[in-house]
C-alpha cells in the first residue's frame, strides 16, 4: 500500500512539468520547495516534507492566487503526504480543494483531473468507503480514457 501513495504522491508531483504552460506559474522557489518536498518524501522525512509543501502552498497561494493550477498542485501534494501518515481527515480537503480548482482552471476531463480523482479515491479506500472511492476512480477512467 505505502508503494501505491508513493507512485501517487510522484505522479502528483510530476504534474509540474505539465501546469508550466497555464499562464505564469508559481515561480522558480515554488519549483524548488516542490523538488525539496519530493526528496524528504523519498528519505521518509514526513513531517518535515509537510512542512516544506505548506511552505509551498503559500508561496503559490501568494504568486499566482488561490484558484491556480499551481495551488492545486500543491494541496495535491501536502494532502498526499498527510494520507501517507494517516491524517485522513486533514488530507479529504484539501485534495476536494485541488479537484474543484483544477475542475474550474483546466476543466472536468483534464488528466490533472484525473490524478486529483484517482487520489481522493484511494484516500476513501483507505478509510473504508468502498461506493465513493470506486465512483471517483470510475470517473478518473473515463478521463484517462480521453486522452488514449
Amino acid at each position: 500500500m505505502k508503494i501505491a501513495k508513493l507512485v501517487t504522491l510522484i505522479f502528483a508531483l510530476l504534474q509540474l512539468g505539465a501546469l508550466n504552460g497555464f499562464t505564469q506559474g508559481a515561480g522558480i522557489e515554488w519549483d524548488i520547495l516542490n523538488e525539496e518536498v519530493r526528496r524528504l518524501y523519498r528519505a521518509g522525512e514526513y513531517e518535515r516534507a509537510i512542512i516544506v509543501a505548506q511552505e509551498a502552498l503559500k508561496l503559490a497561494e501568494d504568486n499566482v492566487g488561490s484558484d491556480h493550477p499551481d495551488v492545486a498542485t500543491s494541496l495535491n501534494n501536502l494532502a498526499s503526504l498527510y494520507e501517507t501518515q494517516g491524517h485522513y481527515a486533514k488530507a479529504e480537503p484539501l485534495y476536494k480543494r485541488s479537484l474543484a480548482i483544477n475542475e474550474k482552471a483546466l476543466g472536468p476531463n483534464h488528466p490533472s483531473v484525473a490524478t486529483t480523482l484517482n487520489n481522493l479515491a484511494e484516500l476513501y479506500r483507505s478509510t473504508n468507503r468502498s461506493k465513493e472511492a470506486k465512483e471517483l476512480a470510475e470517473r478518473a477512467a473515463r478521463i484517462e480514457a480521453i486522452k488514449r
